[in-house]
């Protein structure tokens, strides 16, 4: 449903609050690229595209990195694939029809709106604090391979 380059901004915020306090240090590019497998030109990107939407702050330089400049507990996951993606990402029809809506319907239509409107829903009120809060208390597992 969402682009790579959307999966790759949640898990580079996400990396980047679960390390957000640590020593009072910036995520560096190269950690949070070779944590999650990402390539790091593109990952430099997607986070730019964060900076200038004021989500994240960078500081160049040896000691430089990325930081939240949202607190994560007004970030809604929505904001994220807003700025990434863009909002007509859920509204697209499940199996590309370009003429497919509630007046004329493809064939998955009414379930697959069902769909979107629950994960609509779900990012709408998940912030990034509660998923930095699951994973610090247990109940959900994110590995980053340079953990």
């Amino acid at each position: 449903m969402f682009s790579k380059s959307c999966e790759y901004a949640l898990q580079g915020v996400l990396y980047i609050a679960l390390h957000d306090k640590d020593e009072n240090k910036n995520s560096g590019l190269r950690d949070i690229s070779e944590s999650q497998g990402i390539p790091y030109h593109f990952l430099s990107k997607i986070l730019q595209q964060l900076v200038k939407a004021k989500i994240l702050g960078s500081i160049k330089g040896p000691h430089g990195g990325f930081y939240m400049n949202v607190d994560p507990k007004d970030l809604k996951l929505i904001e994220i694939v807003k700025v990434i993606d863009g909002l007509d990402r859920l509204e697209r029809c499940g199996i590309g029809m370009k003429e497919c809506g509630d007046d004329n319907p493809c064939p998955i239509h009414k379930d697959y709106k069902s769909i979107r409107e629950k994960i609509t829903d779900l990012f709408s009120r998940e912030s990034v604090a509660e998923l930095v809060d699951d994973v610090k208390a247990g109940h959900s597992f994110v590995k980053f391979s340079a953990d």
